[in-house]
């Protein structure tokens, strides 16, 4: 079992910067690819990046260079860096796991990931 917990988010203006960090707790961190998604209101989840267990990233086309992922094995942590934010990234951010062959394979999908975290809520204002 592995338990996630994210945080930072918050409200910023449009334009401004978060970070979102996502501890994890329970099985072997570095066997695990992690992504993070997000639920704008009234919408479905969608993917936003992920970085597999040997450290390849992809991001969502909306991404536009403005998110950085990373991870950090020695603290069993992956982030979210965002940059340039706008009034459409508001949204509930989740961080989830998976280590299984379709988490990498189909690594934007919802159902390709095992464990989730609650989710922390981004607000931009415009």
């Amino acid at each position: 079992q592995v338990q996630l917990v994210e945080s930072g988010g918050g409200l910023v203006q449009a334009g401004g910067s978060l970070r979102l960090s996502c501890t994890t707790s329970g099985r072997t961190f570095t066997s695990y690819s992690m992504g993070w998604f997000r639920q704008p209101p009234g919408k479905e989840r969608e993917f936003v990046a992920s970085m597999t267990w040997y450290t390849t990233t992809y991001y969502a086309n909306f991404v536009e260079g403005r998110f950085t992922i990373s991870r950090d094995n020695a603290k069993n942590t992956v982030s979210l860096q965002m940059n340039s934010l706008k009034p459409e990234d508001t949204a509930v951010y989740y961080c989830a796991a998976g280590a299984r062959v379709e988490t990498l394979t189909r690594f934007n999908r919802v159902d390709s990931y095992d464990y989730w975290g609650q989710g922390t809520q981004v607000t931009v204002s415009s």
